[in-house]
């Protein structure tokens, strides 16, 4: 495992953190779209308290590391590569903390299949060789969600779900699969999910223990995080090549099992 001086250089030269691809005025369009209701950038959560634009920024930037300046409109955008590691340190810890139970019932899903996909699967082997029961809630269940036109349908590769789309996984921002799952599992919510995007937001808004990733332009889930509805969110790119995220997961893999 990389140290962490190692991992924050690791991070900033592949952009997971440090100097971020996603463009500034992409950020501040979704925190100002957030601010004004738009439910798609709520990530299938709703909020106990209203949350202005300046109050979505300040937030951002002091749990993802965007620039805190509001003056700052266009061009480049950050994530600060030590919130990124804390973040996953304190995700290793609520993971330990679960599969210390026997039997413990945990729940994996991704709207990220081209990156984070990287991530989720040495997880939940980790998880199944602590003795962890992964749930598959929903497997074929099929639905027409707002921005495409043809049906789509759960499907999990080695436990962990995802949207198909006539045979390949698909991006989804969407909350509707998850809120499926979790209907079918009658109230019996699982003792851990851990999900981004639309995923994660259903799960911690059913009031299901949840820890994400998210992107600097998904803002929804750290508003989450802030009202106690996610436990932990890891900022970080969420779509870089999928090799990028190896030393990411083994650090996390590895203060998982540190913890137990």
């Amino acid at each position: 495992m990389l140290s962490r001086d190692e991992l924050r250089e690791h991070l900033v030269h592949t952009r997971i953190a440090g100097d971020v691809a996603t463009p500034r005025e992409n950020n501040l369009d979704h925190f100002s779209s957030l601010a004004n209701g738009d439910g798609y950038y709520a990530l299938g959560l709703t909020f106990e308290q209203p949350w202005s634009y300046r109050d979505i920024l300040a937030l951002m930037a002091k749990s993802a590391g965007v620039v805190a300046d509001p003056g700052h409109r266009w061009g480049q955008d950050t994530i600060d590569p030590d919130l990124t590691i804390d973040a996953l340190d304190a995700m290793a810890e609520r993971i330990a903390a679960v599969l210390s139970r026997p039997s413990p019932r945990i729940l994996f899903a991704t709207g990220h299949p081209t990156g984070l996909l990287a991530v989720h699967l040495p997880l939940a082997a980790l998880c199944v060789e602590r003795g962890a029961r992964l749930l598959t809630p929903g497997e074929g269940w099929t639905y027409a969600g707002s921005g495409f036109g043809r049906p789509r349908r759960i499907r999990y590769l080695q436990d962990i779900a995802m949207l198909d789309d006539r045979g390949g996984f698909v991006h989804t921002h969407d909350s509707a699969p998850m809120r499926h799952m979790l209907h079918e599992l009658d109230g019996d919510l699982p003792d851990l999910v851990i999900a981004d995007h639309g995923w994660a937001g259903a799960a911690g808004e059913a009031g299901a223990p949840t820890v994400a990733f998210a992107d600097c332009n998904d803002p929804g889930l750290f508003l989450g995080e802030a009202e106690g509805k996610i436990e932990v969110v890891v900022p970080l790119d969420d779509n870089v090549l999928p090799r990028y995220y190896t030393p990411l997961t083994e650090r996390l893999v590895t203060e998982v099992s540190r913890a137990l």
